[in-house]
């Protein structure tokens, strides 16, 4: 154990996904022996992007204005909805540029285990942009993961009646993992040949 605000600091670090003691001890040393002037400029990104930055009021995906710049990008297809679970997702699908629809981010998937259920997702949100009658498709990638899975059987069941083209993205992806660690081409072909998902 270190003493005052380097234990703190240390303390505050491990508390980032990711980072245990061992990692933030060694970022805590190392913001000690960089320039001041390199800590301020952390610092104040970090206190910039919790000013700053807020989610779409549309898609929920991370945005500095009311609506992110999909959104507000008229060349995008307002008929085809993407659901992800988070706004990396978003960075990950884009990338492969194969996606002109638009976009709804969940916030997470369901995960019974940890007290996660649709209720703490935006679910409603996503029901009730489908109401307008323009939405062609809806297509559900989340993680091919037990919790995207479930997440993504549950909303098929959830928009059937309404009568609505559900797809997943095609296999390719491997279970288990997460979008934002596939490749590009692997991602963009998933999405080519997403297919129709049977309730």
């Amino acid at each position: 154990m270190y003493e005052g605000v380097v234990q703190d600091l240390i303390d505050e670090l491990s508390r980032l996904p990711g980072v245990g003691p061992r990692g933030a001890q060694r970022i805590a040393f190392h913001l000690l022996n960089t320039e001041t002037t390199t800590v301020e400029a952390l610092a104040h990104a970090l206190l910039e992007v919790k000013r700053k930055v807020h989610f779409c009021s549309v898609c929920f995906n991370l945005s500095q204005e009311d609506l992110c710049r999909i959104c507000a990008d008229p060349r995008r297809d307002p008929t085809v909805i993407c659901v992800v679970e988070e706004p990396k997702d978003v960075v990950a699908i884009e990338r492969t540029r194969e996606f002109r629809g638009r976009y709804h981010v969940l916030g997470g998937a369901m995960n019974p285990v940890e007290g996660v259920g649709p209720e703490d997702l935006r679910v409603r949100e996503l029901m009730e942009r489908l109401r307008d009658d323009t939405i062609d498709e809806l297509i559900l990638a989340m993680d091919p993961n037990v919790e995207g899975t479930a997440t993504a059987s549950y909303l098929a069941r959830l928009v059937k009646p309404l009568g609505v083209k559900t797809s997943r993205p095609a296999s390719g992806l491997p279970m288990g993992g997460d979008l934002e660690y596939a490749d590009e081409s692997t991602l963009g072909q998933a999405l080519k040949d997403r297919r129709p998902i049977d309730v």
